[in-house]
């Protein structure tokens, strides 16, 4: 039977439980085996057992090894993405991925027993969980998909809406902009550890996550295969805006900083504990000596990271950071050139070196109180597969030196999932896409983010022009809260999410390839170069640069299996 059909069937608790071992994975079967239609959902306690399972690596992925932009503009494999290069073929099976909006529908059509015996008080906040999950659920269906089928209950293999055509992507969006607004409603307002049980203002995050999206979208793709009929941006923009001010001017959340800005940035992302962190909203927690051998529930970030493992950072990112002046690179009298590593990095944002590893910042630091440094690991890039290094600029956000923490493969590194930082940055940008950004507006929102660091403040009436700005045609603010969100979310999974709602492929990726730093730092190189001496380690896979498609790429196929099910689905544009 196939998967999408079968996700969309009414049938008993007892026959998942016979059906699920050898049709689904975990996550697409019912999560306990002693839930019955008939007897749970009774009780709060069994509300909340029922919504820990959506607490998973599906919806709250770990912090990747290396970050994780390696499919976009901002680091590079020595095998090209896929989706950059535009050598994808249409899926011919498997699913759309609807088990967690049958589960979270089922919730749904029988959470209402609990009433009976208990207050709202006592079972609102697992409520507001469901709410927030079907969300989020809903908002990586349609960044994958676009237009997707909204479901709210479990259907019957007679129901009509089974066969249903997929529902246009702003009334989706609107959709889960309505989820997250319950959720925010019945969630906590308290602050919480981060490492237990969402809470509103999480809600609030990620409802302006999803309304910049669909807003820029919107904007960005009109006229395009990928437009919306009756597009209205600004409405999302404004929802945007809102959501992430209410959020920040609750005071429950500040940017994390101890005064240091030579390593406060870097320091944020290398902690074993969140728990009392003024920035940090959610994360994973990992315990090996309760966990040690499951891959879902430890980490090993640190020791993955030791070495640059074929990835690595790009020229594209590190030209993007401006110097201490705050002005770009281009013309300024502060940069340092591209000769060294350390002159690359000299009089530049910190986040620069605090993201990518200079040879002079310290690599490991052992048990015994030995101290090792960076420029160890660059001597030896390329003699062996760990320390294989395509563009050279080894990235080092994420990693924590002090090696004493460290159990080989089952760490303690905890996983960053959200951060009040992007709060900020989707204020500042939704105002800006409004044309209402305030001095005042960025004051609280980027000022804060370039303070952590002892960088000048973005002033609106002295915006130094780039030439080499990505988006010359768009207005000089844009373009620098643009940068701004690329400097202080880098290898934190934002980037294609970014390049794809700003419909800027062919800004970005079309015709480009990765470039790397020069090539003459390392002795030994086995990639290409380019006439100007830079790193061009794609240069034979793709002589003409990423081919990414334009009427196809931004979205995934529709695997025709499910089309073959349902004549009303339609193939998105290119497939």
């Amino acid at each position: 039977m196939n998967v999408m059909k079968r996700l969309f069937i009414l049938i008993t608790l007892s026959s998942v439980l016979l059906n699920s071992a050898c049709q689904q994975d975990f996550l697409d079967r019912m999560p306990l085996d002693e839930v019955t239609s008939e007897d749970f959902f009774e009780t709060p306690e069994q509300l909340r057992t029922y919504m820990n399972t959506f607490y998973n690596a599906t919806n709250f992925p770990k912090y990747a090894n290396h970050g994780s932009d390696f499919n976009s503009d901002n680091q590079v494999a020595s095998v090209p993405d896929t989706r950059l290069q535009g050598t994808r073929t249409v899926a011919t099976s498997g699913s759309i991925g609807f088990g967690d909006v049958r589960r979270l529908n089922f919730f749904f059509d029988h959470y209402h027993k609990v009433e009976e015996n208990h207050t709202l008080e006592e079972y609102q906040q697992y409520l507001g969980e469901a709410y927030f999950f079907r969300g989020v659920v809903y908002f990586n269906l349609m960044q994958s998909y676009g237009d997707i089928q909204i479901l709210t209950t479990v259907l019957g293999t007679s129901s009509p809406e089974l066969y249903n055509p997929r529902d246009a992507r702003n009334q989706v969006a609107d959709f889960i902009i309505g989820q997250l607004d319950s959720a925010a409603m019945y969630l906590t307002a308290d602050k919480t550890s981060g490492a237990g049980r969402v809470n509103r203002w999480m809600a609030l995050l990620i409802q302006s996550r999803v309304a910049l999206y669909e807003g820029t979208w919107e904007k960005y793709h009109e006229g395009t295969p990928f437009g919306v009929d009756g597009s209205d941006p600004n409405k999302y923009f404004t929802k945007a805006a809102e959501a992430a001010e209410e959020l920040i001017n609750s005071g429950v959340y500040s940017v994390y900083s101890t005064g240091n800005p030579q390593s406060d940035y870097k320091d944020l992302f290398a902690m074993l504990d969140y728990t009392t962190n003024s920035e940090v909203m959610f994360w994973r927690n990992y315990d090996q000596d309760i966990t040690r051998g499951d891959g879902a529930f430890t980490n090993d970030r640190f020791f993955r990271m030791e070495t640059p493992t074929n990835r690595t950072i790009t020229k594209q990112l590190a030209d993007a950071y401006l110097c201490i002046n705050g002005r770009p690179i281009n013309g300024n009298e502060m940069f340092g050139g591209y000769n060294t590593l350390a002159s690359e990095a000299e009089n530049r944002d910190p986040r620069f070196y605090q993201t990518i590893a200079t040879p002079d910042q310290i690599w490991k630091i052992q048990q015994n109180g030995d101290t090792l440094y960076w420029r160890e690991v660059y001597d030896q890039l390329n003699t062996k597969a760990d320390y294989n290094a395509p563009s050279g600029y080894i990235i080092q956000k994420g990693y924590n030196p002090h090696m004493v923490y460290h159990v080989q493969q089952y760490e303690e590194s905890p996983g960053l999932i959200y951060r009040y930082a992007e709060a900020l940055l989707n204020f500042a940008e939704a105002k800006a896409e409004l044309g209402t950004l305030t001095q005042a507006d960025i004051d609280k929102s980027i000022k804060p983010l370039r303070d952590r660091v002892g960088m000048p403040n973005l002033i609106l009436d002295d915006i130094a022009t780039d030439p080499n700005w990505n988006f010359p045609t768009l207005s000089p603010v844009i373009n620098e809260i643009r940068r701004e969100r690329r400097v202080e979310l880098a290898a934190e999974g934002f980037r294609w999410d970014d390049i794809a709602r700003w419909a800027a492929a062919d800004e970005l990726i079309i015709g480009t390839r990765p470039k790397g730093f020069k090539a003459s730092q390392i002795a030994k190189n086995p990639f290409p170069v380019d006439e100007d001496g830079f790193l061009d380690p794609l240069q034979k896979a793709m002589p003409a640069g990423y081919g990414f498609k334009l009427d196809r790429d931004y979205l995934n196929s529709i695997p025709e299996s499910e089309i073959v099910l349902n004549d009303n689905l339609t193939q998105n544009p290119g497939w």
